[in-house]
């Protein structure tokens, strides 16, 4: 049902408003994404540091 609505929501809208529409999300999702990967990566690195910290004390 939500999907015949949304449909015809958006056969209303005129193609330059779906454009920019599409644009927000499409930068939404890219900032998102971004932000992810600079978490994973600070994680990883923080992971990894934890296990050179316990090597160093099992000597």
């Amino acid at each position: 049902m939500a999907g015949v609505a949304a449909e015809g929501y958006l056969a209303g809208m005129n193609s330059s408003l779906k454009r920019s529409a599409l644009l927000l999300l499409s930068v939404v999702l890219f900032t998102l994404a971004s932000t992810g990967c600079q978490t994973s990566k600070g994680f990883g690195k923080d992971v990894e540091k934890l296990g050179e910290n316990i090597q160093e004390k099992s000597k």
